[in-house]
């Protein structure tokens, strides 16, 4: 079996970017199950009824968000309606739609969703307790992580804390892609993060005058994405061959 995993997904241009290239990495890669992390979608906070269609178009099985999750309220009625996405299981009272099994040829991946703790300020419950709690529930045959998170260092030690499951745990959030792709001493595949799809000009996406300028000035201003050039990012996992293999593709 062979998954591909989109890291964050960011604006609209993001999404169509995504959309122009998805078919020729499927079959470039013969893939089987797509997860895309959409978090950043609507113009960089949460995501929309209409982009979670225009994702279900595209043939993704599986949504995972991060601290972004709540940002738009239409996720409200996605997750009333059980729609394919889900938000970080270590946000109090959500733990419940935190993982979400997909089946494929009577196999099942359990994809879960967790949110690291440092630097977020956020009123979180442990990701290592919840992973493992839901791990050792949800009797699947792969278990796919999605560590959105700050810290490198929590992202490493989530990944030694869980070695073992038959699956990948995979970090997102920094919206730059790590190189330290790997299988882990007890089978399960590794990498920091991802990196995002979105702006490639900007910073993490924003439009870097504006980011440039907070930095110079230190006055918050108003997100706003960075036109021009985009870029994909993402991880194909083959379970066959044992192998993780990124991709990364630049607009010229």
């Amino acid at each position: 079996m062979k998954l591909l995993f989109i890291g964050d997904v960011n604006g609209e241009d993001g999404v169509k970017f995504l959309a122009s290239n998805i078919e020729a990495i499927k079959k470039q890669y013969k893939v089987n199950i797509v997860i895309v992390n959409g978090e950043n979608a609507a113009e960089g906070k949460g995501i929309t009824s209409k982009i979670y269609k225009d994702f279900m178009k595209m043939g993704v099985n599986a949504i995972t968000m991060g601290n972004h999750a709540f940002s738009n309220k239409e996720i409200d009625k996605l997750l009333e309606e059980n729609a394919n996405v889900i938000v970080p299981a270590n946000f109090p009272t959500y733990y419940d739609k935190g993982y979400l099994t997909i089946k494929y040829n009577n196999e099942t991946i359990t994809v879960i969703n967790l949110l690291g703790r440092v630097y977020m300020n956020l009123p979180l419950d442990c990701p290592f307790k919840t992973g493992k709690k839901i791990i050792d529930e949800i009797k699947s045959d792969y278990y796919i992580i999605d560590f959105h998170a700050e810290a490198t260092s929590e992202k490493k030690a989530l990944g030694f804390y869980l070695d073992g499951i038959n699956g990948a745990i995979l970090g997102t959030h920094t919206h730059v892609p790590t190189c330290d792709e790997t299988i882990l001493e007890h089978g399960t595949f590794y990498i920091t993060d991802v990196g995002m799809t979105g702006p490639l000009d900007g910073v993490i996406g924003a439009n870097r005058d504006l980011i440039i300028n907070r930095f110079l000035d230190g006055r918050p201003s108003r997100l706003v994405l960075q036109t021009g050039r985009m870029q994909l990012n993402g991880v194909i996992i083959d379970f066959d061959l044992k192998k993780i293999t990124r991709i990364n593709i630049k607009e010229s």
